[in-house]
């Protein structure tokens, strides 16, 4: 078929592939215009925009579709129809109704749970256990469109609709960069097959139901930064459900200096650990077998630092992560960067920093 592709991130990468590898023409590749980027903030152009370069497609980075003009140029390349993955820019409806069969969306969430800019990340962070991802048709509303789905004639009547969806448990230390490399990888195999389905007249349309419907609205600045008062499970999924990009942060005074550090991994502590252990920062480390062994290796080396309030931190250098005492439970962060530095694991983190308080 004779697509369009709309996409930016990463995440739009292996969609574009799958797509163009299936032997489908692709007219045009649109993505955002380049953004200034990196510590030297120079203008970049986006992972879509590279990938769709080296297979020598044609891109437009318009700033938006609203211009008459743009709307004119996306008619005229009278698509099939056009596949949507994180494009992130609103679609007009005059783009809308220009491709034969219609837009499609592939969005990283079992809808109507999680419409909305940041899906994986809102996701991660309300503790769910499974997402997943599905190709619905757009309209003008926010990612309200009809399921779209695969509907074979079977014996001269219509077999039951199958949606174009992927179901993924979401595990216990997964961070958004893990589930969206998965979705991903598993998304693009869907969707190459929707567009299949599209092509041989065998797809129907089912509307999204009308209860569990929730928002995953944009991540803010605000948002990034971890406080240590709530639990440590709610602290956990914060910290996964921005890792790697952009990332939660704390602050932390470091040999007398102020600095803002982003945590990438972490773990909650062990249950088993009792209450009087928790109290004396006797976090069992990965290492140990039992409380004595442990121990041990608090006794070894630890790093004492009192901050405001109850927070806690308590870390040994000899043991692979910094435990940290949140309002109910303990967090273990395992990988840690300094603004302007390298990701360290804990162990590397803490035998090159004096931890006098986190904050």
């Amino acid at each position: 078929m004779k697509l369009a592709f709309m996409g930016t991130p990463e995440f739009a990468v292996p969609f574009l592939q799958a797509l163009h590898c299936a032997g489908h023409e692709l007219a045009a590749v649109y993505t955002q215009p380049p953004r200034p980027r990196g510590r030297g903030l120079s203008e970049l152009a986006s992972p879509v925009s590279q990938a769709a370069q080296a297979l020598g497609l044609p891109v437009y980075s318009p700033k938006t579709l609203r211009d008459a003009a743009e709307q004119a140029r996306f008619q005229a390349l009278a698509v099939d129809a056009a596949i949507i993955v994180a494009y992130g820019l609103l679609l007009p409806e005059a783009v809308l109704n220009a491709p034969r069969l219609g837009c499609y969306n592939a969005h990283a969430s079992l809808l109507p749970r999680w419409r909305g800019a940041a899906p994986v990340q809102r996701a991660i962070a309300a503790g769910d256990t499974e997402t997943g991802l599905v190709i619905m048709r757009m309209d003008k509303g926010l990612d309200t469109g009809p399921i779209l789905c695969a509907q074979a004639a079977a014996g001269g009547r219509r077999a039951p609709a199958r949606p174009f969806m992927i179901k993924m448990p979401i595990g216990a230390d997964m961070t958004a960069g893990e589930l969206f490399s998965a979705l991903a990888a598993k998304g693009a195999e869907l969707t190459v097959q929707a567009v299949a389905a599209l092509a041989d007249g065998q797809t129907g349309l089912q509307a999204q139901a009308a209860e569990g419907v929730t928002y995953a609205h944009k991540i803010t600045k605000e948002e990034t930064r971890i406080n240590w008062h709530q639990p440590a499970e709610q602290v956990h999924k914060h910290i996964c459900s921005l890792s790697p990009f952009p990332g939660a942060w704390c602050e932390m005074i470091l040999a007398g200096k102020r600095e803002r550090v982003k945590i990438l991994a972490s773990h909650c502590a062990d249950k088993a650990i009792d209450a009087a252990a928790r109290q004396q920062g006797l976090i069992k480390p990965a290492a140990a077998n039992s409380r004595a062994a442990a121990l041990e290796a608090e006794k070894a080396a630890r790093v004492k630092a009192q901050t405001a309030g109850t927070n806690q931190v308590q870390a040994a250098k000899t043991v692979p992560y910094l435990a940290v005492q949140c309002a109910k439970g303990a967090v273990l962060l395992t990988q840690l960067q300094k603004a302007g530095g390298k990701v360290l694991a804990a162990g590397d983190f803490l035998r090159g920093a004096i931890i006098e308080s986190i904050h």
